[in-house]
Order: C-alpha cells, then sequence, then structure tokens
C-alpha cells in the first residue's frame, strides 16, 4: 500500500461498550473514577492533546447510563456509535462510521478504553510511522508494544505443567492504539470475523490478511485497567506524569 500523502487524516476510534466484568464494580470500568475524572475521560483528554487528531469515534453500549454524564460528551471533537457485545464489533462499528463519514485516507488510531496512562511522547512516535515510511510500499501501519522481559513459559494444553520455555528475544507485548489506514483495517477486520478467525488485536486482523504491521517500542507504564489492583497502579502513573509535566 503506497502512501502518497504524509499529512493524513487521523481518527482515533475507541471501543468502549464493555463491563469490565473482572473488576467487580457497580459500573463498567471505564467509568470508575482516578482521581476526579473517569478512567475514560483520562484517556480521551491523552489523545486530544495531540493536534494531528481530528476526531475521536467512542462506542458504546446502547444500555450505557453514564457516557451522557461526562463533560466531553459535549466535546465537538468526539461522536459516539453504538458498540457491540465484543470489542472487535465495537471497533468495526467505529471504522464503518470513519470510512463513511470522513476522507478515504484517513488513518484509524484504535486505543483501549481503560488504557489511561498513554504518554504524548509514545502517542506522537507511532503516528509519526506514517512521516517516516509512507513511500514504502509494504508499510501497512504499526502498533505500541513493549518487549517481553521475563521468562516465559508454554504449559501443556490440559494442565499447568511446563511444557518448554519460550526464546522471549523476539516476543513483545502488544499495547494501544494500534494505527492503521481506515478502509483497509475494516476490510481486514471484517474478512478475519467473517473466517471466524481469532481476533484479539486490530494487528492480528492485519496479520490473518497477511500484513506485517511495525511494533513501535513504548512505555511498560501503558497499562490496561483489568483488575481491581490496576486502578491504584493507573492513578500512580497517573501522578507520576502530572509531576513529571509540573517539573518540565
Amino acid at each position: 500500500m503506497n502512501i502518497i500523502n504524509p499529512n493524513l487524516p487521523i481518527v482515533a476510534v475507541i471501543p468502549a461498550a464493555g463491563v469490565g466484568s473482572r473488576m467487580q464494580a457497580i459500573c463498567p470500568k471505564q467509568y470508575l473514577k482516578i482521581g476526579r475524572l473517569t478512567i475514560l475521560e483520562h484517556t480521551i483528554n491523552a489523545l486530544l492533546k495531540h493536534t494531528r487528531i481530528s476526531q475521536i469515534i467512542i462506542a458504546i453500549s446502547p444500555k450505557d447510563d453514564y457516557f451522557h454524564t461526562l463533560s466531553l460528551a459535549k466535546d465537538k471533537r468526539i461522536i459516539t456509535v453504538e458498540g457491540g457485545g465484543e470489542r472487535a464489533d465495537s471497533v468495526l462499528s467505529g471504522l464503518i462510521y470513519v470510512t463513511e463519514h470522513f476522507p478515504k485516507n484517513t488513518w484509524a488510531l484504535v486505543h483501549d478504553a481503560a488504557r489511561p496512562c498513554l504518554s504524548f511522547g509514545d502517542l506522537d512516535n507511532l503516528i509519526q510511522l506514517i512521516d517516516d515510511n509512507y513511500t514504502d510500499p509494504q508499510f501497512c501501519g504499526g502498533i505500541l508494544a513493549t518487549p517481553v522481559r521475563d521468562t516465559m513459559k508454554r504449559s501443556h494444553l490440559k494442565d499447568n505443567h511446563i511444557e518448554q520455555t519460550v526464546e522471549r528475544t523476539t516476543l513483545w507485548h502488544a499495547l494501544t492504539p494500534q494505527f492503521f489506514p481506515a478502509t483497509l483495517l475494516k476490510q481486514n477486520l471484517e474478512n478475519a470475523l467473517l473466517q471466524k478467525a481469532t481476533i484479539t488485536d486490530e494487528a492480528s486482523a492485519m496479520e490473518f490478511c497477511g500484513y506485517e504491521p511495525l511494533l513501535v517500542k513504548g512505555r511498560a507504564d501503558n497499562i490496561k485497567v483489568t483488575q481491581p489492583e490496576d486502578l491504584a497502579l493507573a492513578e500512580f502513573f497517573l501522578s507520576r506524569q502530572i509531576t513529571n509535566i509540573r517539573n518540565t
């Protein structure tokens, strides 16, 4: 795919229709608060800091009673669409909106709703991909990721006995945002879902269709709030970001 213009329009897509059952909370995890703001607000604010992101599409549940109470619901840069039962369904809903309402050369930056600690530097490095690689005909996009640091073990399918130690040199933890041409990602996601492929993130849909996205090394503190203990960790990382900004 040959990108001919580095100044491409960029739209963020946020799948936020999940209930986050593992958090054991009274509301979906994206609406739990860290300080005075919800996790979702922290996540959106991190994206809005970058001037190249023109719009944010948030896929929410049709039964969502929380989003409209947030101040960001009135922000003209934010549009909501109806999400689906699975993450991939919500992403696809957002991509359908993007491809129907934005220029054909728009790029989609897909980011988890419950990943509030994204740094501006990591976001900028990921977006920089289209400036650095737009003349490369093999370039299809990329994702933030961190190299695996711990020893990795593979267990037997039937139990938790170790089968082998896995070589970690080429292993990475996939993060978000993940960044691809919106039309291409929509096509590949639809194709992968139609063929009942296992799609755990946007990159896996691209890989299933024969593409090889780039890995952009990101910060390990770009965590996804999944378990109750993650909330305190995210609060710590966010407080450190605020302190670092004040000291610069």
